[in-house]
């Protein structure tokens, strides 16, 4: 705080002495040395308060960066969920449209060949090609929906977990 050398703090000691004299100069010194420690803990109170801020002003910016952080994250990945979502629809419509050309060709082929069963079939005759496309609930064409059951063959294991085994007679 102040520079002062022991030469010069001999120097004030002295000039004390003589201008307080003996029985003054003990009281004068307590009272000096009670400022000197209210102003050394003045200044450790702010100075301890001015660290408690700013490490209170670094935690904030510390969560201030990780919540930036965070939305960027969450912004990027919102940002590639809905491309994939994208992707998916339209990968979707895609199949949707090449089995709705499916079905309309299959349609028109059942049409032009009148020899083939319709969908009037009786029990025991094959279904047409139309019938056992997949409709667009998942089920099998019109005997799915009608609450038949198809020969052809299913890739989905849940369908055919669902759908009856057909038994054979023994003859």
């Amino acid at each position: 705080m102040f520079d002062l050398s022991f030469s010069e703090l001999l120097i004030v000691a002295v000039v004390a002495l003589i201008v307080l004299g003996p029985e003054r100069l003990p009281k004068a010194a307590r009272f000096c040395g009670l400022w000197v420690r209210k102003a050394r803990a003045q200044w450790y109170s702010v100075k301890s308060e001015l660290e408690r801020e700013l490490a209170a002003e670094e935690i904030k910016r510390s969560i201030e960066e990780q919540t930036r952080s965070l939305r960027e994250e969450t912004r990027q990945l919102g940002d590639s969920l809905r491309a994939d979502a994208d992707a998916l629809r339209a990968t979707g419509r895609s199949a949707r449209d090449a089995l709705s050309e499916r079905r309309e060709r299959v349609r028109r082929e059942d049409a032009a060949d009148p020899a083939e069963p319709g969908p009037a079939a009786t029990a025991g005759e094959a279904p047409t090609a139309l019938e056992t496309l997949p409709d667009e609930a998942g089920r099998e064409g019109r005997d799915a929906a009608a609450g038949g059951t198809t020969d052809a063959p299913d890739d989905d294991a849940a369908d055919a977990a669902d759908a009856p085994v057909p038994r054979r007679e023994t003859p």
